[in-house]
């Protein structure tokens, strides 16, 4: 038998038009029918491209030079290459409509339910400065301190970010600031081959609806020259900033933050809210960085679970209780299940601080609790989820299968394991009805949907 090969070789220079766009952003030209991804190519366009990999049945380009240019190429509003926002060359619409496709197009695929309604997608007034955190590396070139995210595939920092465009202004600011300070005091970053300085990164967290700010040095060890002037300067210069606080990661790791972790000034808490529960936010906080799209999708949960006064709800992966909050304003009860001790110690003070008594926290693996519950006597109306990207586990669908809600409600942050998951829900003996896309990270491949299902009944 023929064996087929490829009808390009690595680093052939060819001249083609893109088709479509992948998942992931990356424009999809075909030469005799094989597919090649190249980064920043957009649909319609002609351009030369040279060939960087080459596999069976599709290969990878690098884009050279552009011959004709979409209607909706637009100039990035950042130059630095870290590889965070792979969408800045395409304009917002089409970032929309590559989102919506993709949602549209693992519910016809993967879950086979092309006949459930996929509404159109919501996006943001303002697709830039919508990210609360950061977590930037530090590094040092010719004695001076320099701080910038890793280059794409690399631990090389890109040199002096003192901006990013989707992050808060306010948070490039303070970033650039506490850098400028630290360096005249003579801190001295962290050398990773070494294990050696004491800078390691700057995080900056900011309460969108409260504009409070928390700084956190993360330093190797409990040594950081200069900080009693660190900490005047910043409260001087921002008074926002409500919060200061030392992380130790004595570590050699690529994990940023340390176990111990220390208030030098101010509280030890930001405080940020959603709709009208607040929430308190450490330095080790789980929060959501786009608390205005969050909103968006946690009303469209609430008015999808379709609770009354008299529901018993289990929201699966709690986290720190952010949806389980929302959900217990209409709920007779909310019961929180979440595998992170110190988030469920959040969500319990979260819960406090509201005045929310009939919502519970519990710790531990939701296909492991909810059985138990189940025994036990529990019979929930209505069960959220948000997975992580993984999706659900088998078990833990079996669990809610086996509880028998009257809904279900899947909030998701990957479509494909969403309609994966979805397919297992429906062969169970549940309805989907309605899909809602949601854009939560603008200028990224990323998007959410919340998808809601009713049991069936049996005749």
């Amino acid at each position: 038998m023929a064996k087929h090969t490829a009808p390009v070789k690595k680093n052939d220079t060819v001249t083609l038009t893109f088709e479509d766009l992948t998942h992931e952003g990356n424009g999809v030209a075909k030469i005799d029918g094989y597919p090649l991804f190249v980064p920043n190519g957009l649909p319609g366009e002609e351009a030369i491209i040279k060939v960087v990999k080459v596999n069976k049945n599709f290969g990878f380009g690098k884009l050279l030079e552009l011959k004709t240019e979409s209607p909706e190429r637009v100039t990035a509003s950042c130059h630095v290459h870290c590889g965070g926002c792979q969408l800045q060359h395409m304009s917002y619409k089409l970032q929309l409509e590559m989102k919506e496709n993709q949602v549209r197009n693992v519910m016809k695929k993967v879950a086979h339910l092309d006949h459930v309604p996929v509404h159109p997608i919501i996006g943001m007034e303002n697709p830039l400065n919508y990210r609360n955190k950061v977590q930037i590396p530090v590094g040092e070139k010719n004695g001076e301190l320099i701080v910038g995210f890793y280059q794409k595939r690399s631990h090389r920092i890109l040199e002096n970010m003192d901006t990013c465009s989707i992050q808060d202004e306010t948070i490039n600011e303070i970033v650039k600031a506490t850098r400028e300070i630290a360096n005249r005091m003579g801190v001295k970053a962290y050398n990773e081959e070494k294990h050696s300085g004491e800078l390691r990164h700057i995080m900056v967290r900011t309460g969108y609806a409260t504009n409070e700010a928390m700084v956190v040095l993360i330093t190797r060890s409990n040594k950081l020259p200069g900080k009693e002037l660190i900490i005047k300067e910043l409260t001087k210069q921002f008074p926002q900033i409500k919060s200061i606080v030392q992380n130790i990661n004595d570590q050699r790791t690529s994990v940023i933050l340390g176990n111990k972790t220390k208030v030098l000034w101010g509280e030890e808490y930001i405080y940020d809210k959603i709709g009208d529960i607040t929430f308190a936010i450490s330095a080790k906080s789980f929060f959501q960085v786009n608390p205005a799209q969050t909103k968006t999708l946690y009303d469209k949960a609430l008015e999808y679970a379709k609770i009354d006064s008299n529901d018993t709800v289990i929201d699966a992966y709690c986290g720190i209780g952010t949806i389980s909050l929302f959900l217990a304003q209409k709920a007779k009860k909310v019961y929180g299940i979440e595998v992170v001790p110190e988030a469920i110690n959040d969500a319990n003070n979260n819960a406090k601080l509201n005045g929310i008594d009939n919502a519970e926290f519990f710790v531990g693996e939701a296909e492991k609790v909810m059985p138990e519950w189940k025994k036990n006597g529990l019979d929930p109306d209505v069960i959220v989820v948000d997975p992580p990207r993984k999706g659900c586990d088998v078990d833990f669908l079996q669990a809610m299968l086996d509880m028998e809600p009257k809904r279900i409600v899947y909030v998701s942050c990957n479509p494909s394991t969403l309609a994966r998951d979805l397919r297992i829900l429906e062969d169970g003996g549940y309805e989907t009805k309605e899909v809602q896309p949601v854009d939560m990270f603008p200028q990224t491949p990323h998007v959410e949907a919340v998808a809601w299902l009713e049991k069936r009944v049996s005749n």
